[in-house]
């Protein structure tokens, strides 16, 4: 199909009216990929099913590729926004937030389908890399995250910040990557899956010692004095911040990829004005 271009010209719409009719090509084009897969799935499916015009859906997205980063970014916004509630139910460690992500990429079908290359729900964009290296996906205030636990002796301090990293991505992803190809009696539960992933991203990564950062935060170790009870709610502070500042991030990508971007530069540009006066 000839790619069509973006229709200009057109009066600017109500930016409510603007942003539920995305969600809505959205939500048309996440069941129709999961129904029928990337590349069977076409402009005019979606435009159907979404209730608009065909050319209405390159008043947003200029191709269809474009539409799909916008669909996987809504994606992270709303699997990260249940990390953060979730999160903030209660102390929060490293494992916790391992064991969260775990969780939600697997409950996911879409985030699921994009960590494991499923080519039958992708099809060729398997073949493409969404958002540049696992380091950026995690954002930039992951490494102040570790630093953070670092100094709070939460983190073993004889790998450096690149091990680290490369650990925490490594059981992330691959427990996930791999537990599709054992045999199906080895296939752990989706929440087990998520358990061993906590499980042996702490064991690499957090201090050990009779009574570990990780135990004394979740209440199973013996730290009870005011010192322990300090590095519990730094830890989780820590984790928390992490979470809002990851989130953020995937806020700001979401609202590029739904046209916001120029909106909140010319409403800026308003108040500032406004400010002046």
């Amino acid at each position: 199909m000839k790619p069509e271009t973006r229709r200009v010209g057109r009066p600017p719409q109500d930016a409510s009216q603007r942003l539920a009719r995305a969600h809505r090509i959205l939500d048309a084009t996440a069941d129709l990929v999961l129904r029928w897969g990337y590349d069977k799935t076409t402009v005019e499916d979606i435009a159907r099913r979404a209730a608009v015009a065909k050319g209405t859906i390159y008043l947003h997205w200029k191709t269809r590729e474009e539409l799909f980063v916008a669909l996987l970014r809504r994606e992270r916004v709303e699997m990260i926004t249940e990390v953060r509630r979730r999160v903030g139910d209660g102390p929060a460690t490293l494992r916790d937030l391992l064991r969260l992500l775990a969780l939600e990429l697997l409950g996911r079908p879409l985030m699921r389908a994009s960590i494991l290359g499923d080519s039958e729900v992708l099809g060729r964009l398997t073949r493409q890399k969404w958002d540049g290296t696992a380091e950026a996906e995690l954002g930039g205030g992951f490494q102040t995250y570790l630093g953070t636990l670092l100094k709070h002796g939460a983190l073993r301090s004889d790998l450096s910040p690149a091990e680290h990293v490369t650990t925490f991505v490594s059981v992330l992803y691959g427990f996930l990557t791999v537990s599709p190809m054992m045999p199906a009696g080895y296939r752990p539960s989706d929440e087990r899956l998520a358990e061993l992933v906590a499980d042996a991203g702490g064991n690499a990564m957090e201090a050990t010692g009779p009574a570990t950062v990780s135990a004394t935060v979740s209440g199973t170790g013996t730290g009870t004095d005011p010192a322990s009870a300090a590095v519990t709610r730094a830890v989780t502070r820590a984790t928390l911040e992490y979470v809002d500042a990851a989130l953020e991030a995937a806020q700001r990508k979401l609202r590029v990829s739904l046209g916001f971007e120029e909106t909140d530069r010319f409403e800026e540009h308003e108040e500032n004005k406004e400010n002046a006066r």
